[in-house]
C-alpha cells in the first residue's frame, strides 16, 4: 500500500475513510494512469489522504452505491480492478476486453457500464455477481464514455472515432439509435430533470445539447480548445466543460446555453466531478499531476491538490 499520511491529523482522516458510517464529507477518487494508483481526497480539507494500488494503468473509475467498493478500468489487465475502500486493497478483477476506458455506475446501483475501446462494445456488469451480464456493440469506434441517464434507463456512449452518440436501451439490452454531433465526442452530462444531454466534442471545440425526448441536437455552444470533460451542477443551472488544449474550464449557463465564465486550471484538464451539494468542482489535470478545486459560487480555482501521475478523471462518492 502507498498510503500518503504525514501527520496524526491525516491518520485520523484515514481512519474516517475506513469507517464510512462516520463520514461527514464525501471523498473524491482520482485514477492516476501512469502511477497505477487511485488517490483518495478528503473534500472537507481538500487534501490527498491516501494513494492506493489500482493495477498498471487505471483510467475510468466509479464507486459502488454503498461506497464500499472502487471499480477502475485497467488497460493492460483488460479488466476492472475491484478495490475494497476499507482495506485499500485490490480484492478481485472483472474480465472485460481490449483497452477498457470509462466506467460508470447506474444511479439505481444495479449496473456498471464499462466502455471497451478495441472491442467497440459496452459491458454491463452486475455488481452483485461481479460478472458481465450482457454486451452491446456500438456504432462509434473506440468508445470512451458510457454514461447512464438519471433514471438509469438509457446509456449514452461517446467514441474517439465518431461524430455520433450511440443510445443504448438498458432494459432492452440493445442500441436503439444514434445522434449526430461533432467530431470526437467525449464527455457526457445529463441535466437533473433528465431533459437534456450535454456532449463535448474534442475536435469541434464545441458542446452539443441534445433533447432526450426528441433525440436530436437543439443547440451548439462554442467551448475552449479540445473540449472534453462534462459535469452538470446538481442544481441544473450550470454545465462545466474542461478544455484540454486551453487548460481551462468553461462554465455554461443552462438557461441561455452560453459560456459565461472561463476558469484557468492545470495542464490538460480531463474528466471532472462535483460534490453532491454542487459547491465544489474537482478537475483532473493529466499533465500537471494534480486535481484543481473550483469554488462554483465564486467561479474561481481555490487549490491544486497533488496526486499521482497523469490523473485521468475524478469520481466523488454520494
Amino acid at each position: 500500500m502507498n498510503f500518503v499520511a504525514t501527520s496524526p491529523a491525516l491518520f485520523a482522516v484515514l481512519f474516517s475513510i475506513s469507517s464510512l458510517a462516520a463520514q461527514a464529507e464525501p471523498f473524491a477518487y482520482a485514477a492516476n494512469e501512469k502511477s497505477g494508483t487511485v488517490s483518495i481526497i478528503d473534500t472537507a480539507t481538500d487534501t490527498q489522504v491516501a494513494e492506493v494500488p489500482a493495477g498498471k494503468k487505471p483510467r475510468g473509475l466509479t464507486v459502488s452505491k454503498d461506497g464500499k467498493t472502487i471499480y477502475t478500468s485497467d488497460q493492460p489487465a483488460k479488466a476492472l480492478q475491484v478495490i475494497d475502500v476499507a482495506t485499500k486493497k485490490i480484492t478481485g478483477q472483472i474480465a472485460l476486453g481490449e483497452s477498457p476506458e470509462g466506467v460508470y455506475r447506474s444511479p439505481d446501483g444495479k449496473w456498471l457500464a464499462a466502455a471497451v475501446e478495441e472491442d467497440n462494445s459496452i459491458h454491463f456488469i452486475d455488481p452483485a455477481t461481479g460478472k458481465t451480464e450482457f454486451e452491446v456493440k456500438t456504432q462509434g469506434k473506440n468508445p470512451e464514455h458510457a454514461v447512464f441517464s438519471r433514471d438509469s434507463k438509457w446509456v449514452y456512449v461517446s467514441a474517439e472515432e465518431a461524430d455520433v452518440v450511440d443510445v443504448i436501451d438498458v432494459d432492452g439490452r440493445k442500441q436503439v439509435g444514434t445522434i449526430k454531433v461533432g467530431k470526437r465526442p467525449r464527455g457526457i452530462g445529463f441535466t437533473p430533470d433528465g431533459k437534456f444531454v450535454y456532449v463535448a466534442c474534442e475536435l469541434a471545440d464545441q458542446v452539443y445539447v441534445i433533447d432526450m425526448a426528441k433525440r436530436e441536437v437543439v443547440a451548439t455552444i462554442p467551448a475552449g480548445l479540445r473540449s472534453n470533460g462534462v459535469t452538470v451542477n446538481p442544481d441544473g443551472k450550470a454545465v462545466y466543460v474542461s478544455n484540454g488544449g486551453d487548460g481551462t474550464v468553461s462554465v455554461i449557463d443552462v438557461a441561455t446555453n452560453k459560456v459565461t465564465n472561463t476558469i484557468p486550471v492545470g495542464k490538460r484538464p480531463w474528466n471532472m466531478a462535483i460534490t453532491p451539494d454542487g459547491k465544489k468542482l474537482y478537475v483532473a489535470n493529466g499533465r500537471s499531476n494534480s486535481v484543481s478545486v473550483i469554488d462554483t459560487a465564486k467561479l474561481e480555482k481555490t487549490i491544486d491538490i497533488n496526486v499521482g501521475e497523469m490523473p485521468w478523471g475524478v469520481y466523488i462518492s454520494e
